[in-house]
Formats: C-alpha cells, sequence, structure tokens
C-alpha cells in the first residue's frame, strides 16, 4: 500500500509541478518544468521511503535521507533529460523515431540496476564486517571478565545502560557506536594491573591506587592499534575523568571530557555499587543510585546523572529480561591428558628477562604486571615451607631480587627497643651485621617506631654509622619498611643500593605487598627459634643442655669430616661446690653456677658450644682449635671458675678439672670423644685430690685452689 501510494503521489505532484509551469509560459520553458518537476520528484520519493527507514530503525529522517538517497539526484536530472529527447524526437520526426532511444534507455535503467546491486551487496559487507567487528570486541570483554569471575556480567551491564542512556541523550549513529564498544572494553587496560591487586579483598594502598590508575592509559593504547572507525579510544581514555575536574588521567572536566566517557563513568559506578565485589557486599540499586546523584556535578555530568535517575529501574528490568547471554569461559576446566612439563621449563622461572621493545609500552606493561603476579605468588607460596629462621630468612631474600633489585639486605628484630641484625645479605654485610639500632633512630629504627615506610632513604643515618666515618657503607640509598605481625611491629625489612635513589614507588609497593606475609612468617620462625632454644638451654646458666650439645657436636662433627678440619671436646669439673653447697646454701651455689657459666661464656668464641651437663660438670665444643690452642683455653676456662668462686663466697673455695679429647684421634664420634673428655677429667680431678690431701698432711702454706688440665 505505501508502495503504490508513494508512486502515485510522487508522481502526480511531478506531473502538476511540470503542467503548471509549461502550460503557463509555453514550449520555451520546457527545460526548467522539467528541472523543477524531476526535483520535485525526487523530494516526494526520497524523504517519503526516509521517513518509513527513520521510523523502522529509530533514527532521524534527515539522516537517513542524506546518507542514502542524497547522491542520487543526479539520476533524477538525467532521467528528465530523457524525457526531453524523446518529446523533441517526437515533434519533430514523430513517434516511431521516438521509440529508437528506448533501448538507450533500457542500457541506462540495466547499468543504473546494477550499480545499485553491487552497492546492495557493498552495503551487506559493510553490514557483516561491522556484526564481526562488534562479536570480536565482544569475545576480547570475555576474555578480560575471565581474569575476574566476581564481575561476570558486568560488562553487559554497563553496555546496555550506557546504549540506552546514549539513545535518550540523542547520540549520533557514530557516537552511539563507538559508545557501544567503549562499554565493553573500558577496562581493557586492567591487563597491565597486577591480579593480586585487582582482586584485593581491603583496601587499595596509595602505591597500589597509583598501579590501578593506569589502566584507562593502557587501555587507549591497546585500542589505538585498532583503527577504530569511531571514537572508541578517547572513551577509554577518559573514562574515569570527573565532572570538576579532579579526575584521572588527564584532569579534564565538565564538557571538555567526552559524552560517551560521561555516561561509562556514572554507569560504571552505579553497577559497581549494586554488585558483590572483594572488598564489599552489594548496596541494594537504590541506594547505589542515591550516591550517584549524590556525585552529580562533582563526579557526574548532571545531564547523564538525570537521565539514569530516570530510567534506572526501566534499565535494571532490560538487563535482566536480556539475561545472561555471555558464554562462561572453561577456566575450571581440568584436563587430564598431557605429560608434565621438562624440568627446563622450571629453570625459566628465575631467568632473566630481556627488556622489552619501549615501542611496546602496553604489551610491557602486561607482561611485567604477570609476571609480577607470578613471583609474588611464588613468595607468598614458599615463605611458610619452613619454621626455621635460618631458611626463612634465606628464601625471602633470594626471591625478592628478581622483584627488587638490591645490593644488600637487612631483616632486624625488635628485641628490648633495639633493633638487631637476624639476617644480612650482600655488600658492607659485616658492617650491617653489627649494627644495634636504638627503637625510633636512624632509618630503619624510625620505619618501626612510625610504622611508615621509607623510600631512597640514607643508609649513613643508621645509628652507628655517624660515630666513625671510616665505617660508614658504600651503600646509598635504602627502601624500608616495618614488619608488624599480630603481636604489633616486630622489626623492619631494609634493602639498600650502592647509587642513590635507586628505588622506585613501584618497589616500595610490592615490598609492602609481602611484608605482611613476611612478618607474620618471620614472627612464627622466631617464635619457633625461641621455643628451640629454651628446650634446648640450660634454664639455670642459659647455656646448652645434653640433648642440644650431642645435636652441636654432631653437626660440628660432620663439617670436620667433609672440611677435614679437627675438633676438641673438653668436659669441665667444678672442685670445691659441694663444699659450698653444704657450708653456704644452694642459692650460693645457684649463683656459683650460673657466674661461671657467665665466665665460660665470655671466652668461647662464636663458632664454640658451652653447655651445663648436669650439677657442677660443664662441656665445650671447640671447632677448629689446635692442641696449643685448646691448652690455653682450658686454663682460661679454669681461671674464669676460681674467679666466679671468689667473687661468689669471697674465699679461694673453687677450682677447676677439665679434660680434652681431640677429633679425630680420640675418637669418630659424639659418644666417644665426651668419654675419653670425660675420663681424662677424672683423671685430672684424682690428681687435684691427691694434691690437696698431701697439702693438709704437711706444713700449713697459703691456699690456692690448683688448676688440674689433662
Amino acid at each position: 500500500m505505501f508502495n503504490l501510494s508513494q508512486s502515485t503521489v510522487c508522481s502526480a505532484a511531478a506531473w502538476l509541478t511540470f503542467q503548471g509551469i509549461y502550460l503557463l509560459s509555453g514550449s520555451s520553458s520546457l527545460p526548467i518544468a522539467l528541472t523543477v518537476s524531476s526535483g520535485v520528484y525526487f523530494l516526494f520519493n526520497t524523504f517519503s521511503i526516509s521517513t518509513i527507514i527513520a521510523l523502522t530503525e529509530s533514527s532521524t529522517v534527515f539522516s537517513v535521507w542524506r546518507n542514502n538517497f542524497y547522491w542520487t539526484a543526479p539520476h533524477y536530472l538525467i532521467g528528465a533529460g530523457v524525457a526531453a529527447f524523446i518529446h523533441l524526437c517526437n515533434r519533430q520526426f514523430g513517434w516511431l523515431y521516438a521509440v529508437l532511444i528506448l533501448p538507450v534507455i533500457y542500457l541506462v535503467y540495466t547499468s543504473y540496476q546494477l550499480y545499485l546491486t553491487r552497492l546492495a551487496d557493498e552495503k551487506r559487507h559493510v553490514t557483516q564486517m561491522a556484526d564481526l567487528h562488534l562479536r570480536t570486541i565482544e569475545a576480547l570483554a570475555l576474555a578480560i571478565e575471565a581474569k575476574d569471575d566476581t564481575t561476570h556480567g558486568h560488562l553487559r551491564r554497563v553496555q546496555i545502560y550506557a546504549e540506552e542512556i546514549g539513545k535518550e541523550l540523542a547520540l549520533s549513529k557514530e557516537e552511539l557506536q563507538a559508545l557501544e564498544a567503549a562499554a565493553l572494553l573500558h577496562d581493557i587496560g586492567k591487563l597491565a594491573v597486577p591480579e593480586y591487586i585487582i582482586s584485593k579483598p581491603g583496601r587499595l594502598t596509595t602505591d597500589e591506587f597509583e598501579k590501578i590508575k593506569i589502566h584507562p592509559i593502557v587501555g587507549a593504547e591497546i585500542l589505538e592499534c585498532v583503527n577504530f572507525p569511531y571514537p572508541v579510544v578517547p572513551i577509554v581514555r577518559s573514562h574515569h575523568e570527573k565532572w570538576d575536574g579532579s579526575g584521572y588521567p588527564d584532569g579534564l572536566k565538565a564538557e571538555q571530557i567526552p559524552i560517551g566517557a560521561r555516561i561509562i563513568s556514572a554507569v560504571d559506578c552505579l553497577d559497581a555499587l549494586a554488585s558483590d565485589r572483594q572488598y564489599r557486599p552489594a548496596l541494594p540499586l537504590d541506594d547505589a543510585m542515591a550516591h550517584v546523584v549524590r556525585e552529580s556535578g562533582k563526579s557526574f555530568d548532571p545531564r547523564v546523572v538525570d537521565v539514569l535517575k530516570r530510567r534506572y529501574r526501566v534499565l535494571e528490568q532490560m538487563v535482566k529480561q536480556t539475561g545472561d547471554s555471555t558464554s562462561r569461559l572453561s577456566t575450571r576446566a581440568r584436563v587430564e591428558r598431557g605429560a608434565a612439563p621438562a624440568a627446563g621449563l622450571e629453570q625459566l622461572r628465575n631467568a632473566v628477562v630481556a627488556p622489552p621493545d619501549p615501542e611496546s609500552s602496553f604489551i610491557s606493561a602486561i607482561a611485567a604486571a604477570r609476571q609480577e603476579f607470578q613471583l609474588l605468588h611464588e613468595v607468598t607460596r614458599d615463605l611458610g615451607n619452613s619454621l626455621s629462621m635460618e631458611e626463612t630468612l634465606a628464601m625471602l631474600s633470594q626471591r625478592l631480587r628478581p622483584l627488587i633489585p638490591f645490593d644488600a639486605i637487612a631483616i632486624y628484630q625488635l628485641h628490648e627497643q633495639t633493633l638487631v641484625p637476624q639476617y644480612v645479605f650482600g655488600e658492607d654485610q659485616k658492617k650491617l651485621a653489627n649494627l644495634r639500632i636504638p627503637f625510633g633512630q636512624g632509618l630503619s629504627g624510625w620505619v618501626a617506631e612510625n610504622k611508615r615506610p621509607i623510600v631512597n632513604g640514607n643508609p649513613a643515618v643508621e645509628s652507628g654509622y655517624l660515630q666513625d666515618a671510616a665505617t660508614s657503607p658504600n651503600l646509598r640509598s635504602a627502601l624500608s619498611v616495618p614488619l608488624e605481625a599480630l603481636s604489633g611491629v616486630i622489626g623492619a625489612l631494609t634493602l639498600y643500593r650502592n647509587e642513590p635513589s635507586s628505588f622506585t614507588r613501584d618497589h616500595l609497593r610490592l615490598l609492602l605487598a609481602i611484608s605482611s606475609k613476611a612478618a607474620l612468617t618471620i614472627e612464627n620462625s622466631w617464635k619457633y627459634a625461641e621455643v628451640r632454644t629454651k628446650v634446648g638451654t640450660d634454664q639455670l646458666t642459659g647455656l646448652l643442655n645434653t640433648q642440644s650439645l650431642f645435636l652441636e657436636l654432631d653437626k660440628e662433627l660432620e663439617k670436620c669430616k667433609q672440611n677435614g678440619t679437627v675438633l676438641a671436646v673438653m668436659v669441665l669439673d667444678m672442685n670445691g661446690f659441694k663444699q659450698v653447697n653444704d657450708t653456704l646454701g644452694h642459692m650460693i651455689g645457684n649463683q656459683l653456677l650460673l657466674q661461671s657459666a657467665n665466665g665460660l661464656r665470655t671466652h668461647c668464641r662464636q663458632t664454640d658450644h658451652a653447655a651445663r651437663m648436669g650439677g657442677d660438670e660443664f662441656a665445650v665444643v671447640l671447632p677448629g682449635i689446635t692442641p696449643h690452642a685448646a691448652a690455653e683455653k682450658a686454663h682460661a676456662f679454669c681461671q674464669a671458675i676460681i674467679e666466679a668462686g671468689q667473687t661468689v663466697t669471697g674465699h679461694d673455695l673453687v677450682s677447676a678439672s677439665i679434660g680434652t679429647a681431640f677429633f679425630p684421634a680420640d675418637g669418630a664420634d659424639a659418644e666417644q670423644l665426651l668419654a675419653e673428655a670425660d675420663r681424662k677429667m677424672y683423671v685430672a680431678k684424682k690428681e687435684h685430690h691427691e694434691k690437696t690431701r698431701r697439702a693438709a698432711c704437711g706444713p700449713a702454706v697459703p691456699h690456692h685452689p690448683p688448676v688440674t688440665v689433662h
């Protein structure tokens, strides 16, 4: 009905126009009449068809006419010229000659039809490519969502909301296409953000938020490679800009922000608030909308918020009716087939990766984020594998190096308001190991007291460095973070570099990401070491007990067998201890044991192990000592016990007998060596008693307790 009526009306309008001009002006006005009437026919025909198309496609009549029919006007003028030529032939030569023009008309018609057919094919191809383009975008969006199941469906919901608001705001077809693509791809830049930050259940730190803020820039860089036929890139880059200019990355404000970015900003916020996230449960939709309204004129375009406020319930129903049309990827599938990887793949984990091409900035950012996540995962996984303090701290140092380059590392433990190095590795190791930093002083002490990190601090301010310029280290920059566990601050972890200003905010962010886990693990290791120490030490003297003595002696013997070195074992017994207990009491006896243990400890080297075997008997393991040096050491031990007796009792009541056995000459294992040293000690003790008995039977002489050594 439309086609018939449209053809009739158009033909009638053209005929009336022609008749009006031709009849009033005569035959001389024929060209004008034909030109005007063909124009009238063109306008009536094309605008009526454009109206129908605009109604069916929800577009404007003028845009449809301009895109589809404006360029056909010359064809109507050609038709008018052909009509004029037939008219002239008929008048000059008769109608039979006019018929000869019909093949020409047919040829023109056929070529025009071929042209229109080819145009239709090209239009269909363009439509198919546009659909393929959109499906590709949707597939890419699905891949992005697969990284984070908690936001599944978020992109599709944002797309529906944004598209409907764009139509409400009368955006052009090109702007709507850009908005549709940008709604799906606005978070593609998060590929360059480490997953532990994206999925962090708590509040982001300042440095973590700085890392998040790069995703609009990276997203825009990725999409610039696509060459969209509509402006997607500016929308993705600016979707975190705010109406008042306080957004990022460029600080745009008001109308400077692309309209698509303003729409996505408001819609994205609404959907995020109304969805469950790792760090908080979903808000009711009305509460989420109320928050968006409060930000109108500050964060969001008031015009966009007005439309969203008016239509958000309807749009939510549209989303629910659409359903979850997005396919879920089989990310949790388990594949049984396939052999285990070759061992060589494991070696790649610690391999040094070549720096990426600077021109591929977004690719390098994505690769770096993935590598960072993998390394952090390995660190946190391996931290709890051992309760040994030495193994834990060494592993932490080894795992940190690929993440944060350093020349030296020191892990300090807070002990009685002093930071004491528990693990030191790298340059200036001896200097760092000798540090004793008062709590609140120096670089690491300030970090521990204030619970705040320092980036590129000066290592020279550590307590003790400034006392002697000659001992100042070569290190020029430091990165230090507090180690805060369940019981509070337990110390500090400090990395050092030789070059000034070597550490970045990214390095700080990485160190903070593992510091809490590291602090808990280190605290557990220290507690375990303390328990082991308490179980393995004598409660009165603080020396090793018999069980720990055997363990340490076995370790030292193993080293001696591997390295071909010697070792001495001394067993020491106090002469006169029973007399002290009987005459002065057990409290004085305990003080004597404690003072004697302190004396032994004073004369022990760092590699020596002193133990109380029970009662008044002690033992000392001395690795790598010569017989001559062992004799001197035994004499020093005896003198220490004599001085302890004089200090505690005020009299010369106590002396010592010592027996020494050497590995491998006197035995091959701990039992043999201790037995031989014990035998020699009893020989020395017997000689002491003989000397004492003879002295008692002879003339009175000043009493000086003898030192008996075998």
